[in-house]
């Protein structure tokens, strides 16, 4: 029987090309998280919007936090890998971030 051992990647590294792409992808996702919080914000303070209209723009604005420290994550790891950083090293400094903002959150509450 042969050994299973290490043969080579699984996947081809990413070029420059598509790491710049999916930094620019990330940036525009932020800038709909932006709109999404505009938006949810617009319709909290309308004076016309019903009470449950209400809830759920508080219930979203939560969300939305979340989303916009996922993405700010995402992008750190992305800068990370245009600069040359490894998958490891960059995965490394966005955990670090989201432990951060899940640090922040507990000691908020």
């Amino acid at each position: 029987m042969a050994s299973a051992g290490y043969k080579r990647p699984k996947f081809k590294p990413l070029t420059d090309e598509e790491v710049t792409r999916r930094t620019e992808e990330v940036r525009e996702e932020l800038k709909e998280v932006f709109e999404w919080e505009k938006d949810e914000l617009k319709r909290l303070n309308d004076p016309n919007s019903s009470y449950q209209g209400k809830s759920a723009s508080k219930r979203a604005l939560k969300k939305i936090e979340r989303r916009k420290d996922t993405v700010n994550g995402q992008i750190i790891y992305w800068d990370l890998r245009k600069a040359g950083k490894s998958h490891f090293h960059a995965g490394i400094e966005m955990n670090e971030y989201w432990a951060e903002c899940r640090k922040k959150k507990e000691e908020k509450e």
